[in-house]
């Protein structure tokens, strides 16, 4: 049965072109799946599984104290697998043709206020090579609205200092060009002509644009901990993640009266509907400064 796991996600990157943190998302999925259906409903074939089958999987799931969030994520891995199966005749029918998708609370995403931005933006060091890696980071995040697996993954060529862009490559490989402001610019040009070199090893010729101290291109969980502790030195006390600059981004050009059809396209979202959370962040924040200001609120 595993062997069928294997060709399902060559399958999504292939031809449907997933990105690679999505196919390890089902990957992990699938894996617990079918180590439930194997070891718990002794199941040996795809054409024994039943609906009830995955019911007792889901509430298995529930007993962990799993989120509807993530229920509604193994459904989709779920649903996606066994109609795959069933294209490729590996199975007589779909069990999963008639589950419910769990309701999801759609939660407003963490945003910095200006202030705060400004305070996570300056705490970089500036005279070492480090802080000047670190500030172009973050200025680059917060100009683009770029996800950190996109800002890990960029070239040096992806950069075009003159025109004043980048050249970026999301989800489902898709192309997008995106503008940088002139702070994000100046501070990528300090880094590249001042800091970079310090990181490049005769051992290891990256071309990435962000190296980490062994020559190698800089990862989510490097990037993850240089937020954490930059955010500490700045003394913002909020549960910082490193998509809290892309949702600022967003919800600052928003409330300065930005186009959300130009949002969406530099966010690189396929559908406007998960740009529009954003709108709605926005109206909140609106809500909390009426509260606190007004005389009469």
């Amino acid at each position: 049965m595993e062997d069928k796991v294997r060709t399902f996600l060559d399958y999504l990157l292939i031809e449907k072109g997933l990105a690679k943190n999505t196919i390890i998302s089902y990957e992990r999925d699938l894996k617990s799946y079918l180590g439930y259906l194997k070891s718990v409903e002794v199941i040996k074939s795809f054409n024994e599984i039943q609906r009830i089958h995955i019911i007792h999987f889901l509430n298995f799931l529930k007993e962990q104290k799993k989120s509807s969030k993530t229920l509604a994520r193994h459904i989709a891995s779920i649903r996606a697998f066994h109609q795959y199966l069933l294209r490729e005749k590996a199975a007589d029918q779909d069990p999963s043709v008639l589950l419910e998708t769990p309701k999801l609370e759609r939660a407003l995403p963490k945003v910095l206020s200006l202030i705060e931005v400004e305070k996570l933006l300056n705490a970089p060091n500036p005279d070492d090579h480090f802080g000047l890696r670190d500030k172009a980071m973050l200025e680059l995040l917060y100009a683009t609205g770029i996800r950190v697996s996109e800002l890990i993954g960029l070239e040096i060529d992806d950069v075009h200092l003159t025109l004043g862009f980048i050249r970026c490559i999301g989800s489902g490989n898709r192309e997008r060009i995106i503008p940088i402001g002139k702070n994000a610019l100046a501070a990528i040009k300090q880094y590249l002509e001042y800091g970079r070199a310090y990181f490049v090893t005769d051992k290891h010729k990256d071309n990435g644009l962000f190296l980490n101290h062994q020559g190698h291109r800089l990862t989510r969980q490097g990037f993850w901990k240089i937020l954490k502790k930059l955010a500490q030195e700045a003394g913002i006390d909020k549960n910082l993640t490193p998509h809290t600059l892309r949702h600022s981004f967003a919800t600052h050009l928003l409330e300065n009266g930005a186009d959300l059809r130009a949002v969406q396209e530099m966010l690189g979202h396929a559908d406007i509907s998960t740009t529009q959370i954003y709108t709605s962040v926005s109206k909140s924040r609106i809500m909390d400064v009426y509260s606190k200001y007004h005389p009469r609120a």
